[in-house]
């Protein structure tokens, strides 16, 4: 055979694709695919989803274009046709690029949560279900499935609109409408089109507003099959024999991936090598035979030969041919454990050795990419692969793929696109402020004059001086000035009232001013009024005093004061009563009344409202900044305010080092000359929260004035913005083609006050800047009659005259009493003529002038900017502000902000960039920056891109071109060892990106230059495929699955799941131990399904006013249907918790009892919660993971109960003060406790002495039992561990297991032996924090879980719980056990025995580090232990125990026993009370005379003779077997009745927390 391998290894070792072969060998394969819980989504909804994602226009173009087909195109034919019919359509709005994305979205089933989301909220509205109800309406919250009824309902128009979310489909036009009109209905259906063309006329006549959710009527049997995970078999150590022998029985229900028998072996495909060399078919024939029968065996290697194993394998990759040479990565890195022996014989070229150990000079230096690392970068984009997710993949390369092709639409060539594609567009860091050198603004104090400071230091140079961190400077200027803006009647302003008022007490070096915002209605007085109430009494005091530099300072205590003696509101006779009893002697009437002196500053209050552009009160500025609303509160506002004068100080620091600040500066002055002060403040401008970004991208030859109406509105949305924009005359300050970086559309209705004030302020600002262009777009009512006077004006004006011309004219035209005066006919346009203007011309043209205009702005104005008649907005490169309010204003200063913010985010970066391109061919400047910048806002930067620069890619780099170099080029990087975990992961990636994007690739083979062992110690596989898939008769197949094939038969294999962070998955079905794959015992191979059970929902939690984690506090999750579906615990850890969702709409709330008792929810962040609703609501619509901020406050009244604490036990006052405390609190607690403790044992002392009616309650009290087991064998002993419980215990009995790692076997017969044997039992399920070291061996993992998690696995009624091992046998009533007295520790663990003396070598305790660390305590075993759950909450037990493994388990070498040693580890800080011997014996540690005593006999590992546990089971404990034997009866007798069910447990299951 050596012969035959020589010469032919060299021709055929890397033919890997193309045709498979029929193998000689039995293929035994491993299989497994995940499934979603929920039911098949259609593709066509989910590509109308994909669409959404673009722009909502073009949702609503797809919508359109699929109800104008033949429904049956998309439910009558094959998967494949109505496939190939949605790609179709879909082909119209997108580029090929997009489409290809578009089929990787479909493949991965990306929206498949948002349809389900929709089917989940229509099932929670409870829908008629009548079969001739297909498609529903809810029209203001009356449910109608007839047309006609849906629109006698519309005109009656009663009701409440339905709650709508952000995700829902709102068709434009009607969004202002008073009825609304949800239809649930399919796409692609025929009751579809009617119900739809029946909806959108009413939107067409101004009646509704029409939302579309899709509505899947039934559910289909088929589950929907995912893709984006990872599946391992991990090779199993045989140190310790843990294989049940059990024979399995298969039962045959394989999916089809099953029956796939043609295989590559080792790489080879034989089909393709005989076809290419046939006069070599007999040696062929025997090289196949002889690797079909080794490949079988995996021989162990010896140190040398591990060594060079990395360089080994890019040495093969690289000696194979381009094409190939990724296809070679890909399989060297999942089936490494079977070619590493192969790989030895590889000789490493020194060229390529140099080359690699230079690029990781290079990168390590330059990246802090080390050695053996991984990363990947998509156009300079790092990307961890540890932690990222294909979801995240595929969003950030279809954002790039939509800004480059944008790019290349625009014609901005490949080095340019780079460049434009580096800027960083991501919003200003800036904080931008208000000038507060305002009248409005009355100041309590004057640092600088007044005498309360005369003693402080007026030099600036005082901001140098060293002082304690933290400390405030005492210096004489205004360096902090604090602006209160707030409704003084309102209750949420007294908090901050009081808080300042506490500042100006303490001499706090913050200068205070207080801006009274009160009704402006010159109508009200202070007797109608409250706020104007509060405002007469403070000027009343202020003036009374006037000459006092304390006035203010007085008016300010008077309103404390009137604070202090009300709850809630103020209301007027509340400020009379008690400024009656202040100034006894004042007339009321002469204060409060209508001819009243002190009615002042109204309308100055108003207008610096409206110029800070604050829109809700209270609001606080620091120098002019907005703090942020979220911390205006009682409990955190002093710790903000604190926190800003710390940042400003540094500020100032810099500014006087650097010379830029001196004494002679006035301080005010010269802060509100920074830069990022501005005349006006607007929220429109400064957060894109609310922004939408219209498509500039479009081409079109045409203008308004060669397309028909009929016709621009019927093309695309791209299409018709291009024709607008081809048709806009600009309006500029002078008559040039300069650059100017900002264009502004103007949109509104021109023959309105409140349009023509908009465009008037727009031109009279250009008078201020010659960097910007307007054009005026109408978006006017054409249902009226009136003859557009102004609109007429305003197009003639902006495309007939010079654009200098046409600003002059409507500077002068506009303006508010000009405009009255020409619509009441007192002036004439000639009125108004200038230099340049023919007025004769422009009336003629203004009276001949077609409406046609109009008609087409409007529909433009509906379609691509979803704006009803008459509506304002404005667009500024593209970016859509949003839709103004009826008396929202947008003034000179607003548009000077615009410009400005323009400007710092991108636009001189832009113009740099642009001004040395040529344009395109009939290309205006100012134009093509214009749609760059729309294409580059669309883009969300958060993170720097990176040029990955190598000192050589000759010899160790793959490099695969980009399919068309002449289209926009990808370019992807990875950076990986061949023989890594990471390599395993990012090489089936790549091998789809290469297939649905034009990418340039690059991969970097990092490999180690030398290895100690094993570099890869199992198979992997990628689940991923580039499109959906069908069978030859256009059958949609079941979908992605993880196929391994030419496994060793005698290695034993544990298969584990890699999904992304938020989803639980679990196995549903298999025959086959997982945990212990043996190929040589099995048939035909062995087969797996898992299911998708939930999506996390994370969350983190705090108090509002400590900002420390609300310990034990409860949340749970549910709807309206039912509020409670499940629970969670806050962890004290970064105050995290987590929920098990699905797909749709969930409320977030308090769980009933001491939670919602105590706290109230504050506040709360990433959420999707409507505007009005009370509740906190949550939408889960996507596969990506989704976490919340909340902040909670306690109840009135209850600031100091403590969630942990029993009732009789909150003391409150300074001791519930410092227990609260985050670090220090539960230590103090726990010494605390103490005497505490002592009572409690000498109670129980009592009442086990004295009183039989304790001993009878407490023999009744319910034993928790908490246990984890994973692989049959280990489930086996469970059973029998379960029902030695039952045996010797005769309290009732609950069993807790952890429901992560068991099989669907043991659940299916858990019910069964709960009601044979008469115990309870709950499956708890927690998913481990991503926060949290992750551990990657499956026998680590449930290690953790049994001690990491004990404060959040279990509900807070479970006070007690005790931890038993599977592989026990119980001989005593564990309720004695439960009863053992803890001393006051948290938990109790046995100590190790001491007593089988030749074992004493392996006592690793007694000697080198933890001989030390224990200190002559002894070292305890974590088979059993007993849980004080209530004690190990209350002193943070769990949190300490999370905290120190964080720490120890960075380095491979601790914890090797981790359950067991972190317990040990924390002895000193999280005692441990010792239990008594007896509880636990085990041979291997203790001798065979204390057996006879023994209450609990566990089958520890004996480190001598390696024992197999079953052998040591049967041999050890007699009654093994007996139990063994009396479990299987029971099991057989209960399939033979028929009684093999999967009944329910009696009690209702607890598998929420």
């Amino acid at each position: 055979m050596r012969e035959i391998l020589g010469p032919l290894l060299g021709l055929l070792c890397f033919l890997l694709t193309g045709t498979t072969v029929k193998c000689q060998g039995k293929v035994k394969p491993v299989t497994t695919h995940l499934s979603a819980k929920w039911s098949h989504t259609p593709l066509l909804l989910e590509t109308a989803e994909y669409m959404r994602e673009e722009s909502i226009a073009t949702f609503w173009e797809f919508v359109e274009a699929v109800s104008q087909k033949d429904f049956t195109l998309f439910t009558k034919g094959s998967d494949k046709a109505a496939y190939n019919e949605i790609l179709g359509t879909a082909g119209q709005f997108l580029s090929p690029s997009q489409v290809s994305i578009l089929k990787l979205s479909l493949s991965m089933r990306v929206y498949s949560p948002k349809i389900e989301m929709f089917r989940q909220i229509a099932l929670d509205r409870n829908l008629p279900t009548g079969e001739d109800c297909i498609a529903v309406f809810d029209v203001n919250g009356e449910l109608t499935c007839n047309i006609e009824a849906m629109k006698k309902l519309v005109e009656v128009g009663s009701g409440t609109k339905p709650v709508s979310y952000d995700m829902d489909h709102h068709y434009p036009g009607g969004e202002n409408s008073k009825v609304g009109v949800t239809l649930y209905a399919e796409l692609g259906t025929k009751e579809f089109r009617i119900h739809h063309l029946a909806v959108k006329e009413l939107v067409g006549l101004g009646k509704i507003d029409y939302v579309l959710r899709p509505y899947i009527k039934g559910n289909s049997k088929k589950k929907v099959r995912l893709s984006g995970y990872g599946v391992e078999l991990a090779i199993k150590s045989t140190e310790y024999k843990a294989q049940d022998d059990t024979k399995v029985q298969d039962d045959g229900g394989r999916q089809e991936e099953d029956d796939e028998q043609e295989v590559e072996v080792e790489g080879f495909l034989f089909s393709k090598l005989e076809s290419l060399h046939p006069e070599k078919m007999e040696e062929l024939e025997q090289l196949r035979n002889h690797l079909v029968e080794s490949r079988h065996e995996m021989a162990p290697m010896k140190v040398w030969q591990l060594q060079h194993l990395s360089m080994q394998a890019a040495q093969r990759i690289m000696t194979t041919p381009r094409e190939e040479q990724l296809s070679v990565f890909v399989h060297t890195a999942q089936n490494f454990p079977m070619l590493a022996r192969s790989l030895v014989r590889t000789k490493v070229d020194d060229k390529m050795k140099r080359e690699i150990l230079k690029n990781q000079n290079q990168l390590s230096a330059q990246m802090d990419v080390n050695p053996s690392d991984a990363a990947l970068f998509i156009n300079g984009m790092y990307f961890d692969m540890d932690f990222t997710d294909i979801y995240t993949l595929l969003d950030h390369i279809r954002t790039e793929d939509r800004v480059m092709g944008g790019l290349y639409k625009l014609g901005v060539p490949g080095e340019s696109l780079s460049t434009l594609l580096n800027i960083d567009l991501s919003e200003s860091k800036q904080d931008y402020g208000i000038d507060i050198r305002d009248t409005a603004i009355v100041w309590m104090n004057d640092i600088e004059n007044d005498r309360a400071y005369s003693k402080w230091s007026s030099s600036v140079g005082e901001l140098l001086r060293p002082t304690y961190p933290g400390m405030l400077r005492s210096i004489r200027k205004n360096f902090h000035n604090l602006v209160i803006v707030a409704e003084p009647e309102k209750a949420t302003t007294a908090d901050l009232i009081r808080l300042v008022e506490g500042f100006l007490t303490h001499n706090a070096p913050v200068r205070i001013g207080i801006v009274m915002s009160v009704n402006p209605d010159q109508t009200l007085r202070g007797y109608d009024d409250a706020g104007v109430a509060m405002l007469c009494a403070f000027n009343y005091v202020a003036q009374n005093l006037e000459g006092r530099e304390d006035a203010n300072y007085k008016a300010l205590q008077f309103l404390v004061d009137l604070y202090s003696n009300v709850q809630g509101d103020i209301t007027v006779d509340d400020v009379t009563s008690h400024f009656k009893s202040k100034y006894r002697s004042v007339d009321l009437e002469d204060v409060f009344g209508e001819d009243s002196d002190y009615d002042v500053g109204r309308m100055l209050a108003q207008e610096f409202v409206e110029k800070a552009g604050i829109t809700s009160l209270p609001q606080a500025l620091m120098n002019g900044v907005p703090l942020p609303e979220k911390h205006l509160n009682a409990d955190e506002f002093e710790e903000v305010v604190l926190m800003d004068v710390m940042r400003t100080t540094q500020t100032l620091q810099r500014a006087v080092y650097k010379g830029q600040l001196e004494d002679k500066h006035d301080v005010v002055d010269w802060l509100m000359s920074l830069p990022n002060i501005m005349p006006r403040l607007n929220e429109r401008i400064l957060s894109t929260k609310n922004s939408k970004f219209i498509d500039l991208t479009g081409t079109s030859g045409e203008t308004l004035s060669s397309v028909p109406v009929e016709s621009f509105a019927t093309q695309k949305a791209p299409e018709m913005t291009a024709t607008l924009a081809n048709s806009c005359r600009y309006i500029t300050t002078k008559n040039d083609h300069t650059l100017r970086p900002l264009t502004v559309w103007i949109v509104g209705d021109f023959d309105t006050y409140e349009g023509r004030a908009i465009l008037l302020e727009g031109v009279k600002y250009l008078r201020e800047s010659n960097s910007i262009r307007i054009c005026a777009i109408h978006n006017t009512d054409l249902s009226s009659e009136s003859p557009k006077l102004f609109s007429r004006a305003v197009e003639v004006a902006q495309t007939t005259l010079p654009p200098a011309v046409a600003r002059q004219f409507l500077a002068k035209v506009l303006e508010k009493d000009n405009a009255k005066k020409i619509i009441a006919g007192t002036k004439k346009w000639k009125d108004f003529e200038i230099a340049g203007l023919d007025i004769d011309a422009f009336t003629s043209r203004m009276n001949s002038f077609k409406d046609s205009v109009f008609k087409a702005h409007s529909v433009f104005c509906k379609k691509v900017l979803a704006l009803s008649p008459g509506q304002r907005t404005v667009v500024a490169n593209g970016r859509h502000l949003g839709t103004f309010k009826a008396t929202e204003k947008f003034v000179m200063e607003d548009f000077g902000l615009l410009e400005k913010y323009v400007h710092s985010t991108f636009g001189e970066k832009l113009t740099e960039v642009l001004i040395g391109e040529d344009p395109p061919v009939n290309s205006d400047i100012s134009d093509l920056t214009m749609k760059v910048a729309g294409v580059l806002q669309t883009k969300p930067q958060s993170k720097g891109r990176t040029t990955v620069n190598l000192r050589s890619d000759q010899y160790s780099v793959v490099k695969i071109p980009a399919r068309n170099p002449n289209m926009p080029v990808f370019d992807i990087v990875a950076v990986c060892d061949p023989v890594s975990n990471a390599a395993q992961k990012i090489g089936p990636i790549l091998m789809v990106l290469q297939e649905i994007v034009n990418a340039e690739i690059r991969v970097v083979l990092n490999a180690r230059e030398k290895h100690s062992e094993m570099p890869l110690r199992r198979f992997y596989r990628y689940v991923l495929e580039p499109e959906p898939q069908f069978t030859e008769a256009g059958d949609m197949t079941a979908g992605p699955y993880a196929r391994f094939t030419g496994l060793p038969e005698s290695s034993i294999l544990t298969l584990n799941y890699h999904a992304p962070e938020n989803w639980l998955v679990e196995v549903v079905k298999s025959v086959y131990d997982l945990d212990n794959i043996k190929l040589d015992l099995v048939e035909t191979g062995v087969h797996s399904e898992f299911e998708l059970e939930h999506l996390l929902l994370e969350g983190h939690c705090f108090e509002q006013s400590s900002g420390n984690p609300p310990r034990g506090l409860q949340f749970t999750l549910g709807n309206r249907q039912q509020p409670v579906l499940v629970d969670t615990i806050v962890m004290a850890n970064l105050g995290y918790f987590q929920l098990k969702a699905n797909p749709g709409a969930w409320l977030l709330r308090l769980r009933q009892g001491r939670s919602a008792d105590i706290y109230t929810i504050a506040s709360h962040e990433g959420t999707d919660t409507p505007v009005g609703s009370e509740d906190v609501e949550i939408i889960i619509s996507s596969f990506r993971s989704h976490v919340v901020k909340v902040r909670v406050g306690k109840q009135p009244g209850k600031q100091h109960l403590e969630l942990l604490a029993d009732e009789n036990e909150e003391s409150g006052g300074l001791w519930n003060s410092i227990t609260s405390m985050p670090i220090v609190g539960p230590i103090v607690e726990e010494w605390g406790v103490l005497l505490a403790e002592l009572y409690s044992l000498a109670k129980a002392h009592w009442y086990s002495t004295f009183s039989s009616s304790g001993a009878k309650e407490d023999e009744t009290e319910k034993v928790n039992i908490f246990s984890v087991a994973s692989g049959h064998l280990y489930e086996r002993f469970l059973r029998i561990m379960m029902v030695s419980v039952r045996r010797h215990t005769k309290a009732p009995v609950k069993f807790w297991f952890l429901k992560n790692f068991l099989s669907p076997n043991f659940k299916d017969i858990l019910p069964l032996l709960a009601k044979e044997y008469g115990f309870e039992y709950e499956l708890v399920q927690y998913k481990w924090p991503r926060w949290l070291h992750q551990q990657t061996e499956k026998q680590r993992i449930i290690w953790g879980y049994k001690i990491l998690f004990l404060d959040v696995l279990f509900p807070l009624d479970v006070k007690k719980i005790i931890f038993v091992d599977a592989d026990q046998v119980v001989r005593a009533d564990v309720k004695d056990l439960n009863n053992e007295e803890l001393d006051g520790a948290p938990y109790g663990f046995v100590p190790f025995c001491e007593s089988r003396k030749e074992i004493e070598g392996f006592r690793f305790w007694k000697q080198g580090y933890w001989r030390n660390h224990l200190a002559g305590r002894k070292y305890h075993i974590s088979a059993l232990f007993v849980v004080d759950l209530k004690k190990f909450r209350r002193i943070a037990a769990g949190d300490r125990l999370r905290g120190q493994y964080q720490g120890l388990s960075q380095d491979p070498n601790s914890l090797s026993n981790l359950d067991q040693d972190l317990p040990n580890n924390m002895i000193h800080q999280v005692r441990i009370k010792s239990l008594p011997q007896d509880w636990l014996w085990c041979e291997s540690w203790c001798d065979d005379e204390s057996k006879k005593s023994a209450k609990i006999i566990d089958l520890c590992n004996n480190p001598m003779t390696k024992e197999a546990k079953l052998v040591a089971a049967q041999r050890i404990i007699p009654e093994w077997t007996e139990y063994d034997n009396e479990i299987k009866a029971v099991l057989k007798g209960f399939k033979e009745n028929k009684s093999y069910t999967e009944e329910q447990p009696s009690q209702s299951p607890h598998i929420e927390l």
